[in-house]
């Protein structure tokens, strides 16, 4: 059986349909598993030993449906649920499958604060998707993988310090209302009594420069000097993650990694909080949210500026309460 998953973007929605991904060619007798996503995240797959053959989304959309079509797919697994892959049924055809998006829901939650969703992950309204092909979700929650290339040799590259632990600090977001303000990450930073690595991209060194004057001596800025799989491949070695709502907040969840998520414009009440399977019992994350606040969340994926003008959520998040967990958690893994 021949089949296409369908997910453009981005790095935690990927990582999000992994299990579907496993679960399709390990159920599915002679099962050939292809992929469709935006190049810019082409790389978030490089590795899943699952997928037989990744394509593109390319400029031209004619070109992708036409090239699709040739492949003759047996089922096509729509994941993103957009115009464009309504427009890919209609061009490529096939036996079409498709989750739960919730795009009501989520519209009545983010602008009225009315709370009608399922509570039940994305991640299983996606296996929900494949249900009726008699594929079931194996429990083993999410992949990522990082080729030998890319695994990071902690003492050489970040330094002995660093050798014996530390933890994760993921600073950026794809939206500025998903991300702590720097003062608030540098008073973090400074309450965390262990060695920290600053993760993020290029785009946030300056910042994570900033916040590593607070301790230069135990925090390692990382932002921008490491690739995705390699940042991956840090995120692997912590013993814990502190995360805000982005794609390396479900990679520490696919190397089963204890996590504090920090909620600002986003939140879990979007089914998509730390995912670790159902084989694990009593995963080990927090949530760190601002309570009472009627305002979250104002977004599905974030915003530019926050839309009351206060910023709150992250404003008023608890430090102590984060960096207490953290150090506890750290103390615990020795």
């Amino acid at each position: 059986m021949k089949v296409l998953i369908i997910r453009f973007s981005s790095i935690g929605d990927i990582i999000f349909t992994t299990p579907v991904i496993r679960c399709v060619k390990q159920q599915l007798p002679d099962a050939e598993v292809h992929f469709l996503v935006k190049q810019k995240f082409k790389g978030v797959l490089n590795g899943n030993p699952y997928i037989d053959k990744l394509h593109v989304l390319g400029e031209s959309f004619k070109e992708t449906a036409d090239a699709l079509k040739k492949e003759k797919f047996d089922v096509i697994i729509d994941l993103h649920k957009n115009l464009r892959t309504f427009r890919l049924k209609a061009a490529i055809g096939g036996k079409w499958f498709s989750y739960n998006k919730e795009s009501v829901e989520k519209f009545l939650l983010t602008k009225f604060g009315i709370n009608k969703m399922s509570g039940e992950h994305i991640t299983q309204r996606s296996l929900n998707a494949v249900k009726p092909l008699g594929v079931t979700d194996d429990g083993l929650g999410l992949d990522y993988y990082i080729d030998d290339n890319n695994q990071v040799d902690i003492s050489k590259s970040l330094g002995l310090v660093f050798r014996d632990g530390y933890i994760a600090v993921v600073i950026g977001a794809s939206f500025a209302t998903k991300k702590m303000p720097t003062p608030k990450l540098q008073k973090l930073a400074a309450l965390i009594k262990y060695p920290v690595v600053l993760i993020g991209a290029k785009e946030e060194f300056d910042d994570a420069e900033i916040i590593a004057r607070v301790a230069p001596q135990r925090i390692f800025n990382a932002c921008g000097k490491f690739n995705l799989q390699q940042s991956g491949s840090l995120v692997k070695q912590a013993r814990l993650v502190i995360s805000h709502d982005t794609g390396f907040q479900y990679i520490a969840c696919a190397f089963q990694k204890p996590v504090i998520a920090i909620w600002g414009a986003t939140s879990p009440k979007l089914d998509v909080e730390p995912y670790y399977g159902s084989s694990i019992k009593n995963p080990p994350y927090y949530n760190s949210i601002v309570p009472g606040l009627k305002c979250q969340p104002c977004s599905n994926y974030g915003t530019k500026t926050c839309p009351q003008g206060h910023f709150n959520c992250m404003e008023h998040q608890d430090l102590d309460r984060i960096s207490a967990l953290a150090n506890k958690w750290f103390e615990e893994s020795k």
